[in-house]
């Protein structure tokens, strides 16, 4: 089976790449800005702690082989400009795949996590990853349910994940 990660894959202006270590003082305004978790409930107040425990994540999911976000960097610039991912999740007992996405927010309403999400769709069903994916998105998070349907989801259900109202939203390999 090919693997959940995109290391070494490319969009028409990014590059996906592992997260390192290093790539924490530049996410780190993600967490700075509050809009960027305006709609999720239980996360740290505190960004240094939220950014921290993302990071946390994201190496835990690469030792288990549970997918995981990619950083994502833009070819023109050489920045990192958000993450974005496969990850497999248990959404109502079941193991889903999810497409995952976050972007800086001086990078906010450029497309780019369009064109993440739809690299991620491609890799998951160019290698038969599985026959559907998912976006889990919190009710109120129109931004995010907008990339969802602009790569081809639809709303499949209202559901709770980790105490926040989601609709889980889905695409199926055609």
């Amino acid at each position: 089976m090919s693997s959940l990660l995109l290391n070494g894959c490319s969009s028409r202006r990014l590059l996906f790449r592992k997260v390192e270590l290093s790539d924490f003082n530049d996410w780190l305004p993600f967490h700075q800005e509050p809009k960027s978790s305006q709609f999720w409930e239980g996360l740290p107040t505190n960004p240094k702690v939220a950014c921290q425990e993302q990071f946390d994540r994201i190496f835990e999911r690469y030792e288990k082989g549970l997918g995981g976000m990619n950083a994502l960097i833009c070819k023109k610039t050489g920045l990192l400009i958000g993450l974005s991912g496969l990850l497999i999740q248990t959404v109502d007992k079941k193991s889903e795949l999810e497409i995952a996405y976050s972007i800086l927010p001086k990078f906010w309403q450029k497309g780019y996590a369009t064109e993440a999400a739809n690299r991620c769709k491609l890799h998951a069903f160019e290698n038969n990853l599985s026959p559907s994916l998912i976006s889990i998105i919190q009710v109120d998070n129109i931004p995010s349910q907008k990339v969802a349907i602009n790569i081809g989801m639809t709303k499949s259900k209202t559901t709770k994940y980790k105490a926040n109202k989601v609709f889980i939203f889905r695409v199926h390999h055609e």
